[in-house]
């Protein structure tokens, strides 16, 4: 984290303006449960990074450099170069059921988002593809959210969609000939839409300090739901943050 926080100074100073600058930083657990027969939930120890400058932003998992754009008071956009991590998959170890299935590895994805905030509505769209060819797939997603002040409750609600191209679902939840079982049909799966819920809640404790909340559901498409593989069809997760914001 002190190195991502040092490269994040020293590329703001280089643009520095007479405005200042926002930095959260935090840290709290994250929990991911895993739609797979028998695969046990993730839980493992998360920082939290939000950053949004006029060039580049961090925003939790996510990071991106801006190449064209506009900022007011009343409305702000802009296009990205943008990249984040892919936590899916699972390894042949994680349950009896998939022994003999070959790995299915995280990854990373990259491509292009566009960004658009008017007063308290906000709006993401990507267009992302597999940098690590773990999966040589792409996927297309929306979120539209929008900011609720509940007393000094900070609540940002949205809505996503995400569409998973055939390669995605099909390397994530078919299953191969040479895989196959009398307990595990070849399944093949084709592109399809994933929904999905999530919000933040935010609550100060003092002026720099505070409590966060990600709750994310997100449902399986039709296409991932049909697999052998899967047990559950929605995925859950959240991070429990504490957070500390600074201007600089």
């Amino acid at each position: 984290m002190k190195l991502i926080l040092f490269f994040l100074l020293l590329i703001s100073t280089l643009y520095a303006n007479e405005e200042k600058q926002k930095i959260t930083l935090g840290m709290g657990p994250y929990l991911q449960t895993q739609p797979y027969k028998g695969v046990d939930d993730i839980l493992l120890p998360s920082p939290f990074i939000y950053y949004n400058s006029d060039i580049f932003y961090i925003k939790w998992t996510r990071f991106g450099v801006y190449f064209y754009g506009s900022k007011s008071d009343d409305i702000s956009w802009g296009f990205s170069f943008t990249a984040q991590p892919r936590v899916y998959g699972y390894k042949a170890s994680d349950s009896s059921f998939l022994a003999g299935m070959q790995e299915r590895k995280t990854s990373v994805e990259a491509g292009l988002a566009f960004t658009l905030q008017k007063e308290k509505t906000f709006l993401d769209i990507s267009l992302l593809t597999d940098i690590l060819h773990k999966n040589n797939a792409w996927i297309a997603q929306t979120e539209l959210g929008y900011e609720l002040n509940i007393g000094k409750l900070q609540i940002y609600p949205s809505l996503l969609l995400t569409y998973q191209s055939t390669a995605f679902t099909d390397y994530y939840y078919g299953v191969r000939a040479e895989e196959a079982t009398s307990l595990r049909n070849q399944y093949s799966a084709s592109a399809g839409v994933q929904i999905g819920l999530q919000t933040y809640i935010q609550y100060p404790l003092t002026k720099k300090l505070s409590t966060l909340v990600n709750l994310h559901a997100e449902k399986l498409s039709s296409q991932a739901r049909q697999s052998p593989l899967v047990e559950e069809n929605t995925i859950y997760s959240g991070l429990v943050s504490l957070i500390y914001t600074f201007e600089y």
